[in-house]
């Protein structure tokens, strides 16, 4: 009997919460669209999900949009409208260049996997190479020191930046994915070899 409880929690709960988030996940976009263009206001009753589907067609327009000289042009006069509001500024130029970073197709922020100690040398933990020191910090360091970023289990979200020397990182041949994943499970998940 325990047997088979236990075997249909281990198909249920993953199921179950898999449906929970996505669920989550639609509420809060459909929530998220002005009283306007929710469906409620055109047709008079609830559809869910197509907030979801109306803010992945927003992010596709907006792409195309930018993508082109006059939508180039448009954008960096709002750049350069946004860097002159003091607190505003800070904020958005900090966001953005940590969204240029992670998601650059020619960046290197989080491609790599890696083993480094932490949080003492007796302990190891997996890390994601996020670039390379820069500015006055890169000068105050020894040659071959990377960026890495160590997430926390089970949030990934949060986590510990650090500065490492190259030599001092095991370099891993598992996709990024299949390590977040690594992470995410507490160790019990491994990643194929």
């Amino acid at each position: 009997m325990k047997k088979y409880f236990i075997t249909g929690l281990l198909v249920l709960v993953p199921l179950v919460i898999t449906v929970w988030v996505f669920m989550l996940v639609i509420n809060t976009m459909d929530n998220l669209l002005p009283q306007a263009l929710r469906p409620e206001a055109w047709f008079g009753l609830h559809i869910p999900g197509m907030g979801l589907l109306l803010t992945l067609a927003l992010v596709l327009l907006t792409g195309v949009f930018a993508a082109n000289f006059l939508g180039q042009q448009l954008i960096e006069m709002w750049e350069s409208l946004l860097a002159r509001i003091p607190v505003v500024k800070s904020i958005y130029g900090g966001v953005k260049q940590v969204s240029d970073t992670v998601f650059a197709t020619d960046g290197k922020a989080f491609r790599k996997a890696v083993l480094v100690r932490f949080p003492h040398n007796d302990a190891w933990t997996i890390a994601f190479v996020t670039g390379e020191p820069g500015g006055e910090v890169a000068q105050h360091l020894p040659a071959g020191c990377v960026n890495v970023y160590v997430p926390t289990t089970p949030n990934p979200t949060s986590g510990y930046f650090l500065i490492v020397e190259k030599r001092h990182l095991i370099e891993l041949d598992i996709k990024v994915d299949a390590a977040l994943k690594y992470v995410l499970s507490m160790g019990s998940v491994a990643p194929s070899h």
